[in-house]
């Protein structure tokens, strides 16, 4: 018997637009979602900021904006930090649009990392599903996410296993992973180009170490990404000989996938558990190795001797020995890899499921 199609609402990060880049990886997660659910012949519908745009060949996703204050990130909060919501914010212009599109929705799939979407999920008819896209970083979040694993775990889903870790769960965590669309990704068999590091310049992301790394071995480093902490970069660029950096800016994904393939490989130094690593797959999408600390995400996502390397984390030696190897990768693998694990159809596959599985834990569909 065909299964039918669901109607699905999503509901977007209220920290911008989709399309604006300030929502981070979270945009790439959801416009890449949009397009494989598409594909897949769902309904769906896009809850989001005011300027959002969808992805392309998504013109018959209904698309509902809302205006407000943007959320604080939960990305710089410590440990005790209290819940803060703007006055005319965002987050609650979001969910007053969910909750009423939810009314005959199957689900509402939500891709902030907020308090008030998971204190609501038991609370309300609308079926509500969360994607976690970090890690622990805040106790009052901890425990909205695990107060929700608790009540509701079939509505909980995370990108890889590592990130799930940080959370006390009854179960197994779900795991989808994420997902790319490939055609912006070009592979360059190239293995002589420059070493490159990408992401927010800011001090979690660890650049000072792949900066080092570059210097021992007497290269230069290209390093993409939005100056986040100004004076975090000058403070890195003042570690090592001048020149080292070259600051290439944020770029869109096509410019990015462009000047990232060139490059001999990739390296990717967190200093806290990142939930996936989506510039991990971006480089290897390229057919660039990756040299990586085996720390969160990325540490799921590469195998060493395979699509790169992975090294004790902050061991800046064994980034210097690990990059002398690189040319050992066969650059073909690491693009096989993603069109096998990481594509916006596999991604898609895997949250249909997830949907379907939780829905029928609640109710039939069928």
């Amino acid at each position: 018997m065909p299964v039918r199609s669901l109607e699905l609402v999503l509901v977007n990060t209220p920290i911008g637009a989709l399309g604006s880049g300030r929502g981070g990886g979270v945009e790439l997660t959801l416009a890449s979602l949009i397009q494989g659910l598409v594909r897949r012949n769902h309904r769906v519908t896009l809850v989001s900021a005011k300027g959002s745009t969808l992805p392309s060949g998504c013109s018959g996703v209904s698309l509902v904006e809302v205006e407000g204050v943007d959320q604080p990130s939960w990305q710089h909060a410590d440990a005790d930090s209290a819940v803060l919501i703007p006055r005319n914010g965002l987050l609650p212009a979001l969910w007053e649009a969910a909750l009423r599109c939810g009314k005959n929705a199957d689900a509402v799939i939500n891709f902030g990392y907020d308090w008030l979407p998971l204190w609501l999920t038991p609370w309300v008819q609308p079926r509500l599903f969360h994607l976690i896209s970090m890690g622990d970083v805040a106790k009052v979040m901890r425990e909205a996410i695990e107060s929700v694993a608790s009540s509701h775990p079939q509505r909980l889903a995370f990108h890889t296993r590592r990130q799930a870790a940080d959370f006390q769960l009854p179960g197994t965590a779900r795991v989808v992973g994420n997902g790319f669309d490939l055609s912006n990704y070009c592979l360059q068999m190239s293995c002589d180009g420059p070493l490159g590091w990408a992401g927010r310049i800011a001090p979690e992301k660890g650049l000072e170490d792949a900066a080092r790394a570059a210097a021992a071995l007497g290269e230069s480093l290209l390093v993409w990404g939005l100056r986040e902490d100004p004076a975090y970069a000058d403070a890195v660029e003042a570690m090592v000989p001048t020149g080292t950096i070259q600051w290439m800016g944020f770029q869109s994904t096509h410019e990015l996938q462009r000047q990232l393939g060139s490059c001999r490989a990739l390296i990717n130094t967190p200093k806290w558990n990142e939930a996936y690593g989506n510039v991990v797959v971006e480089a290897l999408a390229c057919g660039v190795p990756v040299v990586a600390y085996d720390r969160g995400g990325p540490g799921e996502l590469i195998t060493s001797g395979e699509t790169g390397w992975l090294v004790s984390p902050d061991d800046v030696q064994a980034l210097v020995t690990a990059l002398g190897h690189v040319d050992q990768i066969d650059r073909l693998k690491c693009r096989e890899w993603v069109e096998k694990n990481a594509t916006c159809d596999v991604f898609s596959a895997r949250v249909e499921a997830w949907i379907r599985d939780g829905l029928e834990g609640d109710v039939s569909i069928t």
